[in-house]
């Protein structure tokens, strides 16, 4: 288990900080920020949410002998309030491509105990008045760049023990 959980360490060191006192919540989330020369907005790296996914509804479908297709819906709430006026504009949309460990142990016919880790990957987002999702944009790199670079990146660093 030790080396598949490795695949989700991360380096987690902030080469930019800004004042926040100077600036609103909001004006600090959209504030460009850069982490090992990457550019970014949004939540600080190494900042974290908790959240309750109360009524989650997860199907799956088996498809081969060893593999299933997932779907989970549901409304997450955030485990404690967010600060007045911080973080994306109510009605923002977020892409993620998420990779994980599942585990389950049967507790009885019909409970499962789940644990799942793994760590995810934002493709894109799409902001309140946006006609299509940033990754349709000129400019950026399409979806399908972003899932192979991310697939590719892990790959490497399984191969050489990272």
């Amino acid at each position: 288990m030790k080396k598949q959980l490795r695949l989700f360490n991360q380096d987690i060191t902030h080469t930019n900080q800004f004042n926040k006192q100077t600036v609103s919540n909001r004006e600090y989330y959209d504030k460009m920020k850069e982490y090992n020369g990457q550019k970014y907005s949004g939540m600080q790296i190494g900042s974290s949410h908790k959240w309750h996914y109360n009524d989650g509804v997860w199907i799956e479908k088996k498809i081969t002998p060893d593999q299933w297709e997932i779907n989970f819906k549901c409304n997450k709430l955030r485990f404690h309030q967010a600060p007045v006026n911080s973080g994306a504009k109510v009605k923002t949309k977020y892409h993620w491509y998420i990779i994980a460990d599942q585990k389950a142990q049967k507790l009885n016919s019909n409970t499962y105990e789940t644990i799942m880790n793994g760590i995810k990957f934002k493709i894109g987002h799409k902001r309140p008045s946006w006609k299509k999702w940033s990754y349709h944009y000129p400019q950026q790199k399409s979806y399908r760049e972003k899932i192979i670079e991310i697939l590719e990146n892990i790959l490497n660093n399984l191969k050489n023990n990272r």
